[in-house]
């Protein structure tokens, strides 16, 4: 028989998962997802989650707690009666009293190869820190931060050119797929659980605002990874003197060059910009305001000559 399932999720990530678990045939009984927050260009308009909005389209009830401290929230979700609950990307922890609040516990889907990039920002450190593969898992929760036992896995490898947002795209489609065959195994009571590698633990900590800034001090290959691992969002990025005001540039994409010269120093016409060892290209930038710009249209209008320096 089909699943009863609470899905628990809230950004744009976790939609494809919810609508192909819908689609094959399991009874969505809830779907939780994060509160409307403030948006549109005065923080006036409360904008629901994207998981809000497909669950709406889906006909199913959702609910939006802030948290799990109120003993009615809890029972609630008790009283869904659900065999299991999948979560992906929903951005609270879970009580163990909502981990263990379903027949079969609280499945999740991590994008990452667990153990390595247990936390908040998997995408954007396995980029950062130059790796050459990550993937989906679906492990089963417990109360530790991402160390319960793994079911199914599959790897995805990260060419040197990707960014976080086209891994993101393509971990999220992988994700839906892997998560939808777990189902259907745990349906089956063929669902196998190992327990994760004690070696090779790595956090993956939120991305904080101190560290978006561009270093061109360190090697040129950190800094392209730096560069791609936080495109399109939030962006790393310099300063630069520009009709003598002081303004930041987003910088979201660059590739590897050839030259040298001085940390943050323009190289040639085309924003080779050397760095502490080696040099990247800029190949796509953003002022404040406007809009993203391949180099060559943003500097017809941001001339930037060779010789001069961003920091």
């Amino acid at each position: 028989m089909p699943l009863r399932i609470i899905f628990m999720g809230t950004p744009e990530f976790s939609v494809p998962t919810l609508l192909a678990l819908a689609g094959a045939g399991h009874e969505i009984a809830a779907v939780y997802t994060q509160p409307p927050r403030p948006a549109g260009r005065r923080g006036l308009e409360l904008q629901k989650s994207p998981v809000h909005q497909a669950a709406e389209r889906l006909g199913s009830p959702v609910l939006t707690p802030v948290n799990f401290k109120d003993a009615a929230d809890r029972k609630t979700f008790r009283d869904f009666d659900a065999d299991v609950a999948v979560v992906v990307a929903y951005g609270l922890l879970l009580p163990e009293e909502i981990l263990s609040g379903t027949r079969y516990g609280c499945y999740n889907g991590h994008a990452s190869l667990l153990p390595r990039w247990r936390g908040a920002a998997p995408i954007q450190r396995a980029i950062m820190a130059g790796d050459r593969e990550t993937g989906m898992m679906v492990m089963k929760m417990d109360k530790g931060l991402d160390t319960g036992p793994v079911a199914l896995a599959q790897s995805v490898p990260i060419d040197e050119t990707m960014t976080a947002g086209e891994l993101h795209d393509r971990l999220m489609q992988v994700g839906a797929v892997l998560i939808t065959e777990a189902m259907a195994r745990l349906e089956a009571d063929e669902l196998p659980l190992a327990p994760q590698a004690q070696e090779g633990v790595a956090y993956a900590a939120k991305i904080s605002k101190e560290e978006t800034r561009i270093d061109f001090a360190r090697p040129a290959a950190e800094v392209h990874n730096h560069i791609r691992g936080l495109s399109p969002f939030p962006g790393a990025w310099f300063e630069l003197d520009i009709a003598g005001r002081r303004e930041r540039v987003k910088v979201l994409g660059s590739e590897m060059s050839e030259g040298e010269g001085a940390p943050g120093e323009v190289l040639d016409s085309t924003l080779g910009i050397g760095c502490g060892e080696g040099a990247v290209r800029l190949t796509r930038l953003q002022r404040a305001g406007g809009k993203a710009l391949a180099a060559a249209d943003f500097l017809r209008g941001t001339p930037i000559a060779a010789g001069a320096r961003i920091s």
